[in-house]
């Protein structure tokens, strides 16, 4: 097992990739701490994880309140001794294009939009990688897998949420220079397309085209995305740091 007491904490664990990670993480030995705005969605995740015969310890919270990610960090400390892993998973959208002008009216993203996204994704990633870096410190040790997206690169409609990613690029890049000497490793995935809750929600039409634009012609599953983030926290990646790993079945080739 590449992951034998090691204690992660994985964020945005209620649905999909994080879920399919704090699963993954279960199987592969680890001790898991899982957390979610969502407390139904996580109950659904423990629930899989009992039916493998194991349990992870649940806290409900937003990555976006220092106060929260104290107390899910305080918790896999408390309860497993210290943490070794975490996985900066959360993350929303609040789409819209950042300035219109429709029937000679202007119309704009609203700032809710734009400080909502900026909260949880690249502050919540930020506060929790914060957080954690001090039982790391002070144990030596330490992995960190963030979270960006495609859309880093830019994307119709989601100015917010690529900033956002664009965002949490230079902040895995920062903290891997600033934490090296203490022996934490900071990389980042960055997924396309992932058949998750999210994607549901959007039209059939606007799917196919999108997988058209994918050399592989899919989406990737959940539980992909999953195996990237396990290689990411083993030893089998030990000298791996400071990277943004694209799992998009090719789309950033031609970016």
């Amino acid at each position: 097992m590449l992951l034998k007491d090691k204690v992660a904490l994985i964020t945005g664990a209620g649905n999909g990739i994080g879920r399919a990670t704090a699963i993954r993480f279960i199987q592969e030995g680890a001790k898991a701490v899982i957390s979610d705005v969502d407390e139904a969605g996580l109950a659904e995740t423990s629930q899989q994880i009992a039916d493998l015969g194991a349990a992870a310890t649940i806290v409900v919270g937003s990555v976006a309140m220092r106060e929260d990610v104290k107390r899910m960090v305080d918790c896999a400390t408390s309860a497993y001794g210290g943490l070794h892993i975490l996985i900066n998973n959360a993350g929303i959208t609040r789409d819209g294009l950042t300035t219109r002008i429709k029937d000679g009216e202007v119309r704009y993203l609203a700032e809710e939009q734009w400080e909502a996204v900026l909260d949880v994704n690249l502050k919540g990633t930020w506060l929790c990688s914060q957080a954690a870096a001090v039982p790391m410190i002070e144990q030596g040790y330490g992995r960190i897998v963030n979270t960006s997206s495609i859309a880093a690169l830019g994307n119709i409609g989601q100015a917010n949420y690529a900033a956002s990613k664009a965002g949490i690029i230079g902040l895995t890049k920062t903290l891997a220079l600033e934490w090296a000497r203490y022996n934490i490793a900071v990389n980042c995935v960055a997924p396309g397309g992932v058949n998750t809750r999210m994607t549901e929600t959007i039209p059939e039409k606007i799917i196919t085209s999108l997988r058209e634009n994918i050399p592989l012609k899919r989406f990737a599953e959940p539980e992909e995305i999953a195996a990237v983030h396990v290689f990411l926290a083993s030893e089998q990646a030990s000298y791996v740091t400071g990277q943004v790993i694209f799992v998009d079945g090719g789309v950033s080739v031609g970016a």
